[in-house]
């Protein structure tokens, strides 16, 4: 089963859709700040004696509507999501184990605008550490947050994970997996451009980003990839 979507709370909105829960933590503070001087430039203006204290109620309207138009401006949208399939990823380069390809598809996607969320057999750390590496550890070795990072527990099949977790965030994923064992559950798998094709040519790391149905795709070299043929 995949994760409890509880894990994914900031990785489950639609693709591009504002953050509105943060948006709002965001503007309560310039918006209390706003009425309060407003209310008190209201109460100056009401009572003439106060009057010397227009330059400081006047003055503070004005930061406080500026604060609420610069929050406004600095909203932020939820980037698209992706699951990359770290156990088989970090077996593109040479079919060698090795994490660095994994960072390197990472920050390859990053530069792409898109959020990686990276999910490993349990079996991850001993491959690459020869030592059970948990969240954490495996997120640390990636440079990016623990979040971001989900070490499947012994005994679960990761590539369910990855495909529940993958249709619960609207997102793709990366992996040179066929999950043909998978496809009953998840047909989705087996729309052009849902399984996100990678590896490497003459060295250099290329990621079939641009598959949808009707474009056909860049072919797979057999050679790549722990779980191509399953």
């Amino acid at each position: 089963m995949s994760p409890d979507l509880g894990y994914w709370s900031d990785f489950t909105r639609p693709l591009g859709e504002i953050d509105h829960g943060r948006y709002r933590a965001a503007m309560r503070i310039p918006a209390v700040l706003f009425l309060a001087s407003a209310a008190a430039l209201a109460a100056i203006i009401a009572r003439p004696e106060w009057g010397d204290f227009v330059v400081v109620a006047g003055p503070a309207v004005l930061a406080s509507l500026w604060l609420c138009w610069r929050s406004w401006r600095t909203r932020k949208p939820i980037l698209p999501r992706v699951v990359v399939d770290g156990s088989n990823v970090m077996h593109w380069k040479d079919g060698k184990p090795q994490i660095e390809t994994v960072r390197e598809v990472v920050t390859h996607l990053r530069a792409q605008g898109v959020d990686p969320v990276v999910m490993f057999d349990a079996n991850a750390g001993y491959l690459v550490a020869g030592r059970y590496q948990h969240d954490h550890a495996m997120a640390q070795r990636l440079g990016i947050p623990t979040k971001s990072v989900y070490v499947v527990p012994k005994g679960t099949p990761a590539d369910q994970t990855i495909l529940g977790a993958a249709r619960d965030m609207r997102a793709r994923v990366v992996s040179n997996d066929r999950f043909r064992d998978w496809a009953d559950r998840h047909p989705e798998v087996n729309s052009p451009g849902h399984v996100i094709r990678g590896g490497y040519d003459g060295g250099g790391l290329w990621l079939d980003m641009n598959a949808r149905a009707g474009q056909g795709g860049r072919p797979v070299p057999p050679a790549q990839g722990r779980k191509l043929a399953s």
